[in-house]
């Protein structure tokens, strides 16, 4: 199945910090800032950015000399042995922090075999999750996850999904034709995240952001109870901004 593959924010930025742990790596008694500029192309500011994330997320680590040399997390991931459930801690720190930024539950949902599926999500006492009171499967036309999966597929995937999946209106909100749907995904720009304005279930809002990490679509999102509703678009770009971390991790 063909996707839409337009580069968002996150996924240059995590390609770019591929490139700056590609060349710590090749160093193994360390590399420091200026050669690190050097050897990537990467502005001196582009670079502090990157390595405060990589730093924050246990890719790399400064020794006494002020260097740069690969962290444990990346010795995790980089081990064939146990490499998945070292990738399943390492989202989870990351989807924690997250939930704790932007103040809502998280979660990170993938396309897998024709079908919606939440693979991981943090959620806790002040940002409860969604109730999934219909399968998400079937209700990817009402959900932001749902849509903002379905966007990354090509005109074919989404008629093909579509057919498998009859729209139910769970909600008075609840876009139910097709056609609406199909027009309204092609018209969504892929550095925008999708939104779900209590299309779902009355009293809950949500916003997705791709993270296609090679040909399998993903996407991060957040859901906030409706009264938090004025916070959705913040907490959106907050989302957006840091999902370079998840994609980083699926791709190494």
């Amino acid at each position: 199945m063909a996707l839409k593959h337009e580069p968002t924010v996150p996924y240059r930025s995590a390609q770019e910090a591929l490139r700056v742990l590609e060349t710590v790596a090749r160093h193994s008694t360390g590399v420091t800032d200026a050669e690190l500029s050097r050897q990537t192309g990467l502005t001196p500011e582009r670079l502090t950015a990157l390595l405060r994330m990589l730093r924050r997320e246990g890719y790399v680590e400064q020794i006494a000399d002020g260097a740069y040399v690969t962290g444990d997390a990346l010795t995790r991931l980089g081990s064939a042995h146990h490499r998945e459930q070292a990738l399943r801690d390492q989202l989870q720190h990351t989807l924690d922090r997250l939930r704790d930024s932007v103040g809502a539950a998280v979660y990170i949902s993938r396309y897998v075999d024709g079908e919606v599926t939440i693979t991981q999500y943090a959620d806790g006492p002040a940002t409860p999750s969604v109730n999934e009171w219909v399968d998400f499967r079937s209700s990817a036309h009402a959900t932001a996850l749902g849509k903002s999966l379905l966007g990354q597929l090509d005109h074919n995937g989404r008629r093909d999904h579509l057919s498998r999946h009859k729209m139910a209106r769970l909600t008075s909100r609840t876009i139910t034709s097709d056609k609406l749907l199909l027009s309204r995904l092609e018209a969504q720009p892929p550095t925008v995240p999708t939104l779900d304005l209590q299309e779902y279930a009355i009293g809950t809002v949500c916003a997705a952001v791709p993270i296609t990490a090679g040909s399998m679509a993903g996407c991060l999102a957040l859901s906030l109870p409706v009264e938090h509703a004025h916070r959705l678009r913040q907490a959106a770009e907050t989302l957006n901004r840091n999902a370079a971390p998840v994609l980083l991790s699926l791709a190494i």
